[in-house]
């Protein structure tokens, strides 16, 4: 028999998943390739710029860095819980609808064109990449809406098609491109966290966050879409609007993350799918575990990539493929039979 979901024990799971994020986020930031000292970053900055440079190293680029990736796992784990409730489809993740070719084809119109200008993470790439997955999001909508009953089954053959052919214009693009172009644009399009400006991280945050608890209030009307659009309007809920509000935030947040780190796979995929698993399909806590574990995941992810190869640093999406891949057929294998889409 299936456990009651109350307010106490989803707090309970909530901040034991909390804890479990700090603790990983705090210890990665001690790891890299210069060995730095806890006690000499716990002692403070001292009273000279440059006197302990152990805790300028941790608040001034681990720590930032640590939060970005946070971020970005948790804004993807978030988007792939959401959409793979309104697709109905637990396979779905943030690139399945064409985000991730519409954010690849604007990183590629930015480095190509040669725009020098700096705006978002002080290059161009980020902005570009962030308007074409949005405008790629809204088209691909666009196309399941005009399907009618069938919209769930257009948008994922619109993603598909979307992906396709955008994907085909990034490699003639990349084809014709310079030596020092190509490298550019397949670094960022394999995944890489990078530090970014206070600025841009912190507006970051608040854009995602808000999205994040914007789709936290619409998990019962999540519960009841999954059972089906005719049943759902059936028990009262605006099938509608809840498709429109979840696609919307989880659509910009979305592109967000990818204009800040790149395409950054299988976070969307492995992780709400392993958490619906092992926690069981209510979204009331499917959504904000999810979240949590994405950024947990993704942190560790960025810290291995950091130090694996040291003094070179790996794009954090190679790590998050090799990781992902057996770590998903593990729990596929051992929670298979026990899972379904509402208990």
């Amino acid at each position: 028999m299936a456990e009651t979901l109350t307010p106490k024990s989803l707090a309970i799971k909530v901040c034991f998943c909390l804890a479990v994020l700090l603790v990983v986020m705090f210890s990665c930031s001690l790891v890299g390739t210069q060995k730095i000292s806890l006690e000499k970053v716990l002692a403070g900055p001292g009273e000279k710029a440059g006197q302990n440079i152990d805790y300028e190293i941790f608040v001034g680029v681990r720590l930032p860095r640590v939060l970005l990736a946070a971020l970005v796992g948790a804004a993807l784990a978030c988007c792939g819980v959401v959409l793979q409730a309104i697709l109905r489809n637990p396979l779905a993740d943030p690139y399945i609808l064409g985000i991730s070719s519409g954010a690849g084809l604007g990183a590629v119109t930015a480095v190509l064109s040669g725009i020098t200008w700096s705006f978002w993470g002080g290059s161009p790439i980020a902005a570009f990449a962030f308007v074409g997955a949005l405008i790629t999001v809204w088209l691909v909508w666009f196309i399941g809406r005009l399907a009618g009953k069938s919209q769930v089954t257009t948008l994922l053959l619109a993603g598909v098609v979307v992906n396709a052919f955008f994907s085909a214009v990034i490699m003639f693009l990349t084809s014709i491109a310079k030596t020092d172009q190509v490298f550019s644009t397949i670094f960022w399009l394999m995944g890489n966290i990078t530090e970014k400006d206070p600025l841009v991280l912190w507006v970051s945050a608040g854009c995602i966050l808000t999205g994040i608890f914007g789709l936290f209030s619409i998990c019962r009307n999540l519960n009841v879409l999954t059972l089906g659009e005719e049943e759902a309007k059936g028990l009262g809920v605006n099938t509608e609007k809840t498709k429109i509000v979840a696609f919307s935030f989880a659509a910009f947040i979305t592109a967000i993350a990818v204009s800040l780190s790149g395409l950054v796979g299988f976070v969307g995929l492995i992780v709400p799918h392993g958490v619906r698993l092992v926690f069981g399909p209510d979204h009331r806590q499917l959504l904000p575990i999810s979240t949590i574990i994405g950024s947990t995941f993704l942190v560790a992810a960025d810290t291995i990539a950091r130090i694996v190869v040291a003094p070179a640093q790996l794009p954090v999406g190679v790590i998050t493929a090799i990781a992902g891949g057996p770590f998903f057929l593990l729990l596929l294998a051992k929670y298979t039979r026990k899972v379904s889409w509402l208990k």
